[in-house]
């Protein structure tokens, strides 16, 4: 960009003075929250409309300005934050935060891109309706990060991805035209269905201002077990039979490591009522009443074919909640207890006890002294292993090794979490060439001045 004074004059004079931001008064926007990623951002611009968000993006468009979208900046692959070369403007969506309509008879809800997730899921449970998203962050993750990103989330075994949950987008294209579907429709087979070109590509391809969710209704009645178990192989045994006994009031089965819930009592303070070196921690919920019988009966059959050797039932609403934080608290038990070279990965769900052991091996010779915290989403063949106890400079050849077994099983390197600029240069050297060569045509295509969130998703060429 020749002048950057003329942009940032034109930038104020569409969001007002107060909501271009520079100097200092962005900081907060210029790391994401992990404190991983850092940049230096010409401006942060927060525009209040999506007619607005049109103008600022045809703006850098004529200046050839590159922008970087950012929603809650709770990301955890760096998609949200700018190169340090002070050239790249930060799009925040924050200040876009209504909700527009909500449908209870239809069950769906349209709101702009910044509203924070929880704010939404309180408007959908005042109609007796469920936004079934759920994740560590949902005080402070917004839509629009949530729809770019494809989150995932610990309800994904019952409800699907994000993707699943869009019925219609309103998305600002590269040269400021706004793209608006908000199609409050379960059918529309008109056409290409072009919002899935966003969703998923982090602000790559355009910038959602607003979308159309599905709900689903509230479930009345809740059952929430924590399960020692003796082996993966018992877990995913046990798996299967909660598919077959449970269906589809199966919500979440999340596998939790023993060091990480050591790692919890350690640097949280909260304990866990079993121990094991493999925990479940499996709910369902449901409208009809017999949902804890239900529940019980699995619990019986665990202990009965040897899956389980220790288990507890909540008895309560605040019982379930407590097993909940246990899950919930592994993240920031980690950070301090030093951090972790962190892989969001899935395997196909019976490679999961292959792939451990696979890894472990490899890690072992690759970082003799690291240690693990293994969580996640087993019931979606998604893992969160984390190696601690690794110099940072190691990084690369953690990552490598990890990554190598994961295509050895053939999973993915990001199940939920997105490439951003944290995952690009992993999926370049294990992606196909056909695979690389279509990225970049549908990149080229949708935005030839490659001006959209430059550097994440789709590798730089040249």
């Amino acid at each position: 960009m020749s002048n950057e004074a003329p942009l940032l004059d034109t930038l104020r004079s569409i969001c007002g003075d107060a909501a271009v931001l520079t100097g200092g008064d962005m900081a907060a926007y210029a790391t994401d929250w992990r404190d991983m990623f850092h940049g230096k951002p010409l401006c942060v611009m927060r525009p209040a409309e999506t007619a607005e968000v049109a103008q600022c993006v045809a703006a850098c468009a004529e200046t050839g300005t590159a922008i970087v979208p950012q929603g809650g900046n709770t990301g955890l692959a760096g998609g949200a934050t700018p190169d340090d070369s002070g050239t790249q403007v930060i799009l925040a969506l924050d200040r876009m935060t209504s909700i527009r309509r909500i449908d209870p008879v239809g069950m769906t809800i349209e709101v702009e891109a910044g509203a924070i997730l929880q704010t939404v899921k309180d408007a959908a449970r005042y109609e007796n309706r469920l936004l079934p998203i759920s994740l560590a962050a949902e005080g402070s993750a917004r839509i629009g990060g949530l729809i770019a990103t494809n989150a995932g989330g610990v309800d994904v075994l019952r409800y699907g991805m994000t993707r699943g949950l869009v019925l219609g987008l309103e998305v600002v294209l590269p040269d400021g035209q706004i793209l608006s579907r908000l199609r409050h429709l379960r059918k529309d087979n008109a056409g290409y269905d072009l919002k899935q070109l966003f969703i998923g590509t982090e602000g790559t391809l355009g910038i959602v201002t607003a979308a159309v969710l599905r709900l689903v209704p509230q479930p009345r009645h809740r059952a929430t077990a924590l399960i020692a178990v003796p082996d993966i192989a018992s877990a995913i045994a046990l798996y299967a039979r909660a598919q077959d006994e449970v269906g589809e009031a199966l919500s979440a089965f999340e596998l939790i490591s023993g060091a990480g819930l050591d790692l919890v009592a350690e640097h949280m303070g909260q304990t866990a009522p079993v121990t094991a070196d493999w925990v479940l921690l499996i709910e369902a919920g449901s409208s009809l009443p017999s949902l804890r019988e239900v529940a019980e009966k699995l619990l019986e059959t665990a202990f009965e074919e040897g899956w389980a050797t220790d288990g507890v039932l909540a008895e309560s609403e605040a019982q379930a909640d407590a097993l909940w934080q246990l899950r919930e608290s592994l993240t920031e038990a980690e950070g301090k207890a030093g951090g972790a070279i962190k892989h969001d990965i899935s395997v196909p769900i019976t490679g999961i006890a292959a792939f451990l052991q696979e890894a472990g091996n490899m890690l072992r010779a690759v970082a003799p002294e690291a240690k693990f915290n293994v969580f996640g989403h087993l019931g979606d063949g998604n893992l969160h292993y984390n190696v601690m106890n690794v110099a940072r400079e190691d990084a690369a050849k953690v990552n490598a090794a990890v990554h190598d077994v994961v295509a050895a099983h053939h999973g993915s390197i990001s199940a939920e979490h997105g490439l951003g600029q944290y995952r690009v240069n992993e999926w370049a050297r294990l992606a196909s060439q056909p695979e690389q060569d279509l990225t970049h045509r549908i990149k080229d295509a949708i935005d030839p001045a490659g001006l959209m969130n430059p550097g994440k998703v789709v590798p730089r060429r040249g």
